[in-house]
């Protein structure tokens, strides 16, 4: 079975992000396990005077370089990413890349009607930047519009559609992953190309 992180990514205590990794958590619990990770404990990013990384950080490092792939679940704040999630990646291209080459599944839940589609196309740019080199599913898409009314009293999305088309994005992410883990023969380059990587050079 796999083993996947569940990154929630606001820091909100009523995050719909938080409710949609849970509903995947409990649904696909015969198909793989979902630790679920909260951001309330990592700090903005600021390059550090002694180059290391804050403890916080390191122990999600740890989680996600254990795990077989990662899934994101994004708001959209001003057509973007949050600044706790932003952090948190640049946090994990800091010294130790732990998003090289892993793969990533992007999800997300919207207040608005339009479920993060925005956040979530800036996420996959960032995602692709040269220090990050994540390995994202392709042609995949989940936007949960109008979240708020989108999960009854006990969890479960209402929507019989978005249920079926989560459905087969999982699916169709434990074959990504399977592909992906078969695409390693340059990992090493990547990962010294990563940390030799410098804006200032360019």
């Amino acid at each position: 079975m796999k083993q996947f992180i569940g990154i929630v990514g606001s820091n909100s205590r009523q995050s719909t992000n938080r409710e949609l990794l849970q509903f995947m958590q409990q649904r696909f619990e015969s198909e793989a396990t979902i630790e679920i990770i909260d951001l309330n404990q990592i700090p903005l990013f600021d390059k550090p005077s002694d180059f290391q990384v804050p403890a916080a950080v390191t122990e999600i490092a740890a989680k996600i370089t254990a795990a077989d792939g990662v899934i994101i679940s994004t708001p959209e704040y001003d057509h973007s990413v949050p600044a706790v999630l932003t952090s948190l990646l640049a946090w994990l291209s800091y010294k130790i890349y732990t998003l090289l080459d892993k793969p990533v599944m992007i999800i997300g839940a919207s207040y608005g009607g339009l479920g993060s589609s925005r956040a979530q196309s800036h996420l996959r740019q960032i995602l692709d930047a040269p220090e990050i080199k994540a390995r994202v599913m392709p042609s995949s898409e989940f936007l949960l519009g109008n979240s708020l009314a989108a999960f009854d009293e006990h969890g479960q999305l209402k929507s019989a559609d978005q249920v079926q088309k989560l459905d087969g994005l999982l699916a169709d992410f434990l074959v990504f992953v399977g592909i992906t883990e078969q695409l390693n023969h340059a990992h090493e380059m990547a990962q010294k190309e990563a940390a030799h990587f410098s804006w200032e050079n360019l």
